[in-house]
């Protein structure tokens, strides 16, 4: 019966992470597909505004298709070259995607900031159409990623929300422009668009630089989670601590804990399993820990 349930279970598991990887490739493939019709677009319609949503869409491709690749390799196992596995990867497919949208955004500026000083005529009619499109696009891209259960559907799901509302921006000046014929708000639209994507671009390379040079995560307090640590009746003291993180999510821990010198090996089982149990709950998936006894010098031990 035991047996019966475990391949079960097994079954159940292998389904969502195929279904899940599933959904990441069909919002990659939907997106891929649009950003080439929306640069397109954005040429004909002369809209600087649909350009820059094409750059934004671009890296969300980008993304996706970092995504898709991580979510087929996730359990892949770690390797003697890669002793901690794949899970950095999404560290560099990260950084990488940054540095695509900041040049991109760049360039998007020097196109909109003279468009608005000297505004030129915009396809409204074109903007309207291809508005329609990308919420159709983006809005079934949502809904197949938005009942995932994974990390990475969700936080996918998020990021093509924020693009249905940005077509829902188009939309709406589109129509204000077929009305009025202010070709001005197609520039200003453009700049907000890039505005609010190099904020987020620089708030998260800020972030992968800082895990790329093993900061500790920003909810782990090293000082926090020593003085957790120290409450330990067995643990007499703690010290070189360090805590750093594969990609954000899996979080490395190593330390020294001090014990009294009579602790025999069932004491030191029972702290070991005690301190990781508390790592875990922190969110510390891999712990390293020495155990030290309370009259030796590790520094002078190992002269």
């Amino acid at each position: 019966m035991k047996e019966k349930d475990s391949h079960h279970s097994h079954s159940h598991s292998h389904h969502h992470h195929h279904g899940s990887a599933s959904n990441i490739k069909i919002a990659f493939f939907l997106n891929l597909s649009f950003t080439v019709i929306e640069l397109a677009g954005g040429y004909l319609t002369n809209s600087v505004a649909i350009v820059s949503d094409a750059l934004h869409d671009l890296g969300d491709s980008f993304s996706l298709g970092l995504a898709w690749f991580l979510e087929k390799y996730s359990n892949k196992k770690r390797t003697d070259y890669f002793s901690y596995g794949y899970k950095r990867f999404s560290l560099l497919g990260a950084f990488l995607n940054a540095v695509i949208l900041l040049i991109g955004s760049l360039f998007i500026l020097m196109e909109a900031v003279p468009r608005i000083l000297k505004p030129e005529q915009s396809y409204a009619e074109g903007m309207l159409a291809l508005a329609v499109l990308g919420i159709a696009v983006n809005g079934f891209a949502v809904w197949k990623t938005a009942k995932g259960k994974s990390m990475n559907e969700k936080v996918i799901s998020l990021h093509l929300l924020e693009d249905v509302l940005g077509w829902i921006a188009v939309f709406v000046v589109s129509i204000i422009m077929m009305f009025s014929g202010l070709n001005i708000l197609d520039p200003i639209l453009s700049l907000l668009i890039t505005l609010y994507i190099l904020w987020g671009v620089v708030k998260n390379l800020k972030e992968t630089l800082l895990l790329f040079l093993q900061a500790a995560p920003k909810h782990l307090d090293i000082s926090t989670v020593e003085k957790e640590l120290r409450n330990h009746k067995q643990v007499i003291d703690i010290h070189d601590t360090h805590i750093w993180s594969l990609d954000g999510e899996h979080n490395i821990f190593s330390t020294h804990l001090i014990i009294g010198k009579t602790s025999g090996k069932k004491d030191i089982e029972n702290i070991k399993c005690d301190i990781k149990e508390i790592l875990k709950n922190m969110g510390i998936s891999h712990s390293t820990l020495e155990i030290e006894f309370e009259d030796e010098n590790c520094e002078a031990y190992c002269r």
